[in-house]
């Protein structure tokens, strides 16, 4: 089945999930996509993603970027978080939306462990993570480019939201969650790539906290549970070395010629220190 058909059939199982962002109507699905009582519509491109954005919005989360990402996840550099994911995931999950999906890894990895009934969707503002995680192997998943502060989804349809190293917008998400439903949160931590931020950023950027982002999440929501997750990930190749480079915004801090001189004395192994919170 083309990645267009397996959309279009998603949509037909599950337009009631979708709300358009430009009136907040439901939508129904179509031909070619969706679409409102309004007349607005949103058709699905060649890859079998929809496009909900008013407008371009520019991003440097690219392909090349979002690739490398994507390996790793792969890899298993994230593989304890996968597992601690997986164990907060509740048994009944008809609807998990992935905030800021990227490439897919993520949303790839916890729905190889979950049934293929569970509808997924994931979204992102960056088409080119989006086209990439089309061609992720989840049977009953959806990927669309949309706004984080207007989501494209219905009122109390998601019975887990995602919100992986990505911004929040917690109206939103509460809007979307069920009553039961929860938010699982990943922050970084004080040591997360700490090998990484030594040798792209001034001494007096290397330390960083998240203090303020937990502190408004516990402002906004009820946090249920947390936990902080570190460990060290053996590297494994160079070509893993230089993906590990490339998959994070620190790359863009870094001169060439600090790139340069990492690359020519790659060390082994990166620290992963995160904050995992679970929250309604």
């Amino acid at each position: 089945m083309k990645k267009s058909q397996r959309a279009q059939l998603f949509l037909q199982n599950n337009a009631h999930f979708f709300r358009c962002p430009l009136c907040q109507q439901a939508l129904h699905s179509t031909a070619s996509g969706l679409a409102c009582r309004n007349g607005h519509s949103f058709d699905l491109s060649k890859k079998g993603s929809l496009y909900f954005l008013p407008h371009q919005i520019k991003t440097d989360y690219d392909t090349a970027m979002l690739s490398a990402r994507g390996r790793m996840i792969q890899r298993g550099i994230f593989q304890p978080l996968v597992t601690l994911l997986q164990d907060w995931l509740p048994d009944d999950d008809p609807l998990t939306i992935d905030v800021g999906c990227g490439e897919g890894g993520f949303l790839a990895q916890l729905g190889q462990a979950r049934p293929s009934s569970e509808a997924k969707i994931g979204f992102d503002i960056s088409k080119d993570g989006v086209y990439l995680a089309t061609g992720q192997p989840l049977s009953n998943a959806f990927w669309c480019i949309a706004d984080l502060t207007n989501l494209p989804f219905a009122d109390q349809q998601a019975s887990t939201i995602l919100n992986i190293f990505s911004p929040s917008h917690y109206r939103e998400f509460q809007r979307v969650l069920r009553p039961n439903g929860h938010l699982l949160k990943v922050i970084p931590e004080a040591h997360y790539l700490q090998e990484l931020r030594q040798h792209f950023l001034p001494g007096d950027k290397i330390a960083y906290s998240n203090q303020r982002v937990l502190d408004h999440l516990a402002q906004e929501m009820t946090i249920d549970q947390q936990t902080r997750l570190t460990y060290t990930y053996q590297l494994p190749d160079a070509a893993a070395f230089a993906d590990l480079m490339q998959m994070s915004p620190l790359e863009w801090q870094a001169t060439t010629a600090q790139k340069t001189a990492l690359a020519a004395r790659p060390f082994s192994a990166i620290t992963i220190d995160l904050l995992v919170i679970q929250a309604h």
